[in-house]
């Protein structure tokens, strides 16, 4: 497999949203497949480009991989964070690294645009291959209560070590939905 990653644009927003249904529906079922790309839906579709960056990697030309970050704002905090949300890869192409290798791409794209910190919400052991650490709602509040704390997490992109980021949180519209914490 060669792997090329990119920026995504909207024109590629259908395609995202296809993948991301077939990957969650594939592992956990039709209707995460359903809930997910509802959610990829709104992302695209009612977030302004400069709150959002799609970053596929693709193998011959076939999208294989996808991930979106999204502005998440701290309230007393001039640093650019982005929250990582959703990350999917085709199911043939799972347990061949493209999605460590995606996520990596990414951050590295985020830390040239001036992002300083990345939270995600999902594996610690999965997560944690690409830099992800747990941190905790007083390092970074969350928007919402999180059902599972374990798995918010965190990473500076600017080489320093990880310091609480200061106020409320606010994420794009897509996520000021409770039952996604």
């Amino acid at each position: 497999m060669t792997l090329q990653f990119a920026r995504a644009d909207a024109t590629q927003a259908q395609a995202i949203t296809a993948l991301f249904h077939d990957s969650f529906a594939a592992s956990d079922g039709p209707e995460e497949g359903a809930a997910i790309a509802a959610l990829v839906t709104d992302l695209t579709q009612h977030t302004p480009a400069s709150d959002i960056r799609m970053i596929v990697a693709q193998d011959a030309g076939a999208l294989v991989g996808a991930t979106i970050y999204s502005a998440l704002t701290f309230a007393e905090d001039p640093d650019p964070v982005a929250l990582m949300s959703p990350v999917a890869v085709r199911p043939a192409a799972q347990g061949q690294g493209v999605g460590q290798a995606l996520i990596s791409w990414g951050l590295g794209h985020l830390a040239a645009a001036g992002v300083t910190a990345v939270i995600t919400y999902g594996d610690p052991s999965y997560y944690g291959r690409t830099g992800f650490a747990q941190i905790s709602a007083r390092d970074a509040a969350p928007p919402y209560p999180l059902s599972q704390p374990q798995g918010w997490l965190g990473q500076r992109l600017d080489g320093a070590p990880w310091r609480p980021l200061r106020g409320a949180s606010c994420a794009v519209p897509a996520f000021a939905r409770p039952e996604l914490w």
